[in-house]
């Protein structure tokens, strides 16, 4: 996922979730499954977003 989203969306995604105060630099090892679930649904439905 890194080489297709920039750090900035990343975040953002994160902090649309309310995870993003337990993400530290690159590593969203803190994130629960379903968070990290949450996150690629979230990812999808921007790029989905994008396209129209």
């Amino acid at each position: 996922m890194a080489k297709f989203m920039s750090d900035a969306l990343k975040y953002d995604l994160a902090r649309e979730m309310g995870a993003a105060e337990r993400i530290q630099g690159n590593d969203y090892g803190n994130l629960t499954s379903r968070e990290c679930g949450n996150f690629v649904k979230l990812a999808i439905q921007r790029a989905e977003q994008s396209m129209l």
